[in-house]
């Protein structure tokens, strides 16, 4: 490894180590995340998951982000992203995403979903609102 290659590595990783405490900002206690007990496969593929989320304020973009786990605990789909609207009041989400027929089949499955704002200054790093982590049923439909 050339001396070259040793400083960029080194510079990249203080970036980070600078950079990861704005990342890894803790949820705020007054908003509210939830994920539905129940997601859907159709045959084509598609995981659709839904809940509830509630936010107070926001000065960048906000979005509802999810995934799912199904057998294997390290392998984790995203389930789609939607912008979330931060007035105080309850909103519905639903994310869907078309996966590979079979990927997912109904049964037990884990579900992590955020509601995550981008920030306004500067780079956009992201600021989490809330963080969701559960067991759903996936039935299909």
């Amino acid at each position: 490894m050339s001396l070259r290659q040793v400083i960029g590595a080194a510079t990249g990783a203080a970036l980070l180590l600078l950079v990861a405490p704005s990342a890894v900002a803790v949820s705020r206690a007054s908003d509210e995340l939830t994920v539905d007990p129940t997601g859907h496969v159709a045959a084509d593929g598609t995981v659709t998951l839904f809940g509830t989320y509630r936010c107070l304020s926001a000065s960048g973009p906000v979005f509802v982000s999810s995934s799912v786990s199904q057998g294997d605990s390290r392998v984790y789909y995203g389930i789609g992203g939607s912008s979330a609207v931060c007035d105080g009041a309850e909103h519905r989400w639903t994310n869907s995403e078309k996966r590979a027929p079979g990927a997912l089949t109904p049964g037990t499955a884990h579900v992590e979903a955020t509601l995550m704002e981008l920030s306004a200054t500067g780079l956009p790093l992201p600021m989490f609102h809330a963080i969701q982590d559960q067991d759903i049923k996936v039935v299909a439909g």
